[in-house]
């Protein structure tokens, strides 16, 4: 594939004066060293190593993720003590995902006609308070899964509104050729986040109490909130444009956007559009995790440890993806690589459905894994780049309810199916209706399948 071309960041008229001669044109410095291959292929970190505000809030991002994963899991076993039934704790799962579909959308028309960084601050706070309130609740020793259930769905509601204004962030804070990158990093937080902050308060609620992880995530939260301090104010753009051009531009910009201002905008983009139906091809169409308790066991003669290797795989696979990601942004060729990796994750699903050899099953669930974190790294860089910057955070919000609603409704296909035909019906034949959807929509959008980064069109 193409190579994206890298550019000199000046990010100042000092810089732009340094690097001319005496005439304007630029000093020819050393040629580039060449990287070995294997810095070729590992994670690119420049975006870490040149931006600060940047490296503070991914930094900060990684630590409350952990902490908040941390927290999720106290939530469920201090749920599970209370009543011994795993159906109140699968309700834990449902108070947070019905505020995070119907904030989500909220949350990200907010975030384009406020300042993000102050948003991001305030709801930051209010996650730090609500840890606190389940630190407080079991120093107390209260045993009420309604006042769980009630911090949980409050949680849900700030993270809803927080998560839109992070990620409309980031094209703020880096040049566009540096967004994958940025987000292969994001990725990679997040697989350390999904593997140790489980493990982790599994490891603190055995030796000291559920208070001890709740309170290790109060803690965590100060490393995000440090980052937002940190950063400068994050204005739309249209509000700072309309600084200086008279009445009507400032009204122009007091107009409050809304919601369905931000649906019609996608509906009317192509582009961006392909994003979130290509991935709720894969996400609805071929999701096998709910199908992990009965292959476990039909198919590989395993226990409840069996299911934890199945459902670990794809995490695995993820990670290894983000930390193997130094390629991605050499990619120009964006939405064809989404086709092709949306392909990959279906294939591998269909595949898994035919093996009955443990280590191969868990090696294809593996691929998936990471053909799923090239789909993320590129689909997320595409809204990035090609959207404007007072649409961002609403095609954030709808990003956060696609990733979070697609795997629940293909969940439920997946089990219904399953349950009709067989295990191996359902996942082979999820896995080729993935691959012939992700056909049909390269088939009828070809502009998708045309994006050039170098030219992003939305």
């Amino acid at each position: 594939m193409a190579r994206l071309l890298r550019f000199p960041v000046l990010n100042s008229e000092k810089d732009r004066r340094d690097s001319s001669g005496p005439t304007g044109s630029p000093i020819p410095g050393p040629p580039p060293a060449r990287g070995s291959r294997l810095s070729r292929v590992l994670a690119d970190i420049s975006p870490l190593r040149e931006h600060p505000d940047f490296r503070r809030l991914w930094f900060g991002n990684t630590v409350s993720y952990i902490g908040q994963q941390m927290t999720a899991m106290a939530v469920a076993l201090q749920v599970y003590a209370i009543t011994g039934s795993s159906f109140y704790v699968g309700l834990v799962g449902l108070f947070s995902l019905v505020p995070l579909i119907a904030f989500g959308l909220y949350g990200g028309a907010v975030a384009d006609v406020v300042d993000r960084r102050r948003l991001g601050l305030i709801t930051s706070a209010a996650l730090t308070l609500l840890s606190l309130a389940l630190a407080l609740v079991a120093i107390a020793g209260l045993r009420s899964v309604a006042v769980l259930y009630g911090i949980v769905a409050l949680q849900a509601v700030f993270f809803a509104m927080n998560s839109p204004a992070r990620s409309s962030m980031i094209p703020r804070l880096l040049p566009p050729e540096q967004l994958p990158a940025a987000n292969a990093l994001a990725s990679l937080a997040g697989g350390v986040g999904q593997m140790a902050g489980p493990m982790l308060g599994g490891v603190f609620v055995g030796f000291w109490g559920y208070q001890a992880a709740y309170l290790i995530d109060v803690l965590a939260f100060t490393a995000s909130l440090y980052a937002m301090w940190r950063l400068p104010a994050m204005l739309p753009e249209s509000k700072l444009a309309a600084a200086g051009k008279g009445a009507a531009a400032v009204e122009a910009a007091r107009r409050r956007p809304s919601v369905m201002e931000g649906l019609r905008y996608l509906g009317a983009r192509p582009n961006l559009r392909t994003t979130f139906v290509s991935d709720l091809a894969a996400m609805v169409l071929a999701q096998p995790r709910v199908l992990f308790p009965a292959v476990a066991g039909l198919w590989f003669g395993g226990d409840t440890r069996t299911v934890g290797l199945l459902a670990a795989a794809p995490a695995v696979g993820a990670l290894l993806g983000s930390v193997f990601s130094g390629w991605l942004g050499r990619v120009n060729r964006q939405g064809l690589a989404v086709l092709i990796a949306i392909a990959s994750w279906g294939g591998a699903v269909a595949v898994f459905g035919l093996t009955r050899d443990l280590w191969l099953g868990l090696l294809f669930l593996g691929v998936a894994g990471c053909a799923d974190t090239v789909s993320m790294v590129f689909r997320n860089t595409m809204l990035q780049s090609a959207a404007p910057d007072d649409m961002r955070g609403r095609l954030q919000g709808v990003f956060l309810v696609v990733v979070v609603g697609g795997p629940r409704l293909g969940d439920f296909l997946a089990g219904s199916a399953a349950d009709i035909f067989t295990p191996t019906a359902a996942l082979v034949g999820g896995g080729l209706a993935c691959i012939l959807a992700i056909t049909l929509i390269g088939t009828f959008q070809r502009g998708f399948a045309r994006y050039d980064a170098r030219d992003p069109v939305a």
